[in-house]
């Protein structure tokens, strides 16, 4: 099939990146390897978009930190770049919104590629044979793991409108690993069977359970995290005294940010 038949995918990440792990820059190449294979996608880019503070997850350091380690690890990617826009927002931001914003992003960049900020589509210069080329529009698709595909079923975590939006919408790439069955809560969901085709399911057969939770866990106690993360990720950590057994403590019984707006509107 030639180029310019094969849709144009940008892969974005959306998460607390908290630290950033080889196990999340494994799957926009996961992804990428995927859709291409299927003969009807080529992957122009991948972006990750770590959350803002307003998440108020537990242990979640300033989102400064977590999009500079980001920033570290994709230096030497030539098509995986940093977004800094929704850790900048003041509250925490809708994953549904987030994907809409770097779609119009897209769609404006692709309409006006000549005037294309060189530093937020960062890489720019060393991936001009993945520039925009093909169909119209490119397509913006949202790479997960399968616990958040399966985290639609959390009460009050998603609101069903955001769910629809993101899956019928725009689609979503999901990486699954031994002990998930993506298809049996795609099978139970009417929803998600409704928009099954934009799911895209991609094992991952290499194991790797690498978990910036156990990482965390791991730097607490001063234990080694090399080769779990790339290594300018670890000089950054310890060159600023980050994971400590305090900085666990941040957030420490705060309701989710989106479990209590969604609770609240559900109530009201």
């Amino acid at each position: 099939m030639e180029t310019q038949d094969l849709t144009k995918v940008v892969l974005l990440a959306c998460g607390s990146f908290n630290p950033v792990t080889n196990m999340h820059l494994r799957m926009f190449e996961l992804a990428r390897d995927h859709l291409q294979d299927t003969g009807r996608y080529k992957v122009v880019a991948g972006i990750i978009s770590p959350v803002g503070d307003g998440y108020k997850k537990q242990g979640l350091i300033e989102a400064c930190h977590r999009v500079e380690m980001s920033r570290l690890a994709t230096d030497n990617s030539d098509w995986i770049s940093v977004d800094p826009w929704e850790s900048l927002q003041p509250e925490w931001v809708e994953t549904a919104k987030v994907v809409r914003h770097h779609y119009g992003e897209l769609v404006a960049a692709e309409k006006n590629s000549d005037e294309v900020d060189t530093v937020k589509y960062a890489k720019k210069r060393r991936r001009k044979e993945n520039s925009f080329g093909g169909k119209d529009d490119p397509q913006l698709m949202l790479l997960c793991g399968a616990d958040v595909l399966e985290s639609f079923g959390v009460p009050d975590l998603w609101k069903q409108e955001d769910m629809t939006e993101i899956v019928g919408r725009y689609g979503m790439v999901c990486i699954t690993r031994s002990g998930n069955d993506p298809h049996k809560f795609i099978h139970q969901s009417d929803m998600l069977w409704k928009h099954r085709r934009n799911i895209h399911l991609v094992h991952e057969w290499v194991t790797n359970d690498i978990s910036a939770t156990h990482v965390r866990r791991a730097l607490r106690r001063g234990q080694s995290v090399r080769y779990l993360l790339p290594d300018p990720v670890v000089r950054y950590i310890q060159e600023h005294n980050l994971y400590s057994a305090e900085s666990e403590k941040k957030y420490a019984g705060v309701v989710l940010a989106p479990l209590q707006r969604n609770a609240a509107s559900s109530s009201s």
